[in-house]
């Protein structure tokens, strides 16, 4: 009970953040949704050559897109419940959308390891990116230690206020 808080989100109702989070994720998803369908209504839209990505590898397929359509609708459904289930003041249904959360912020927190384990990784994920890509040389020409700093100051900041939003749904549950 001693970290147990009612308010969160601007001193709002722990349930108020939950609800707005997760309309904010449903429209996300929703966004990414629409992208997917249209990428497979048309994939020579979305379709790079090899030598435009400096890989031997294809961008997209219809087994790729289909996979992240049904993560996305997925997303969507679990959004979904944990606003419905949110705004009837049950609790069940939110314990999915914790789950999410908690893993984002685990994949979140293996991409810091890995640059705080990897410095160089970042300069050659740079260097494989094409030419014309915005802002790429410049970045080629920033100190790697100070590119490493930046990087994680920036994943920490995102951390922690995933953090804040996850024990803001988890007060929700309580």
């Amino acid at each position: 009970m001693r970290f147990y808080s009612n308010s969160c989100c601007l001193c709002r109702h722990v349930r108020t953040g939950t609800i707005l989070l997760g309309v904010w994720y449903l429209i996300i998803n929703a966004v990414v949704l629409l992208i997917l369908l249209s990428a497979l209504a048309d994939l020579d839209q979305y379709h790079f050559s090899s030598s435009e990505l400096g890989g031997d590898f294809e961008f997209m397929d219809d087994a790729n897109t289909c996979i992240a359509i049904a993560i996305s609708l997925l997303m969507i459904l679990i959004c979904a419940t944990a606003n419905y289930e949110a705004c009837r003041q049950h609790a069940f249904w939110i314990i999915p959308f914790f789950c999410y959360q908690i893993f984002d912020f685990a994949l979140n927190t293996l991409v810091a390891i890995t640059v705080l384990v990897y410095p160089n990784s970042i300069q050659e994920y740079v260097q494989q990116l094409p030419p014309n890509f915005p802002y790429r040389d410049d970045v080629m020409s920033v100190n790697p230690t100070c590119l490493v700093l930046i990087i994680l100051l920036f994943i920490s900041i995102i951390l922690t206020f995933k953090g804040y939003l996850i024990s803001c749904v988890w007060n929700c549950y309580r």
